[in-house]
């Protein structure tokens, strides 16, 4: 089963700063484990919210919003696609991760029907 990890955001990613050597080493060294079982299919940090846009869908209208957003406690700051057997190995490989502070969602990702 494929899940995404949704980082969210925390103060301060709206204004995020450089790591640090030793966090980029940290988490560095998880994305290497990652990919040597199989886990990392793709992963990245998103840039803040002020270069983003939203598009709001009612009916046939079609209304646009440049950010920054204001709701920053619902805004996604990073993600994971992970390929895993399970929600439990989803739950056991991020509890590896090296962070210190944050809350992670993991969500599974609907499988595209085959066709015949």
């Amino acid at each position: 089963m494929r899940v995404m990890i949704l980082a969210k955001s925390q103060p301060g990613s709206e204004n995020p700063t450089n790591p640090t050597t030793e966090a980029v080493e940290a988490y560095g060294k998880f994305h290497e484990e990652l990919v040597a079982a199989g886990i990392l299919l793709a992963g990245d940090r998103l840039h803040p919210s002020s270069k983003g846009a939203r598009v709001r869908f009612e009916g046939t209208s079609r209304t646009v919003t440049d950010g920054p957003f204001t709701e920053a406690k619902e805004l996604v700051a990073g993600f994971w696609i992970w390929q895993v057997r399970s929600l439990d190995e989803a739950i056991e490989w991020l509890k590896r991760a090296p962070y210190d502070g944050g809350e992670f969602e993991i969500r599974q990702i609907f499988d595209q029907p085959t066709a015949g």
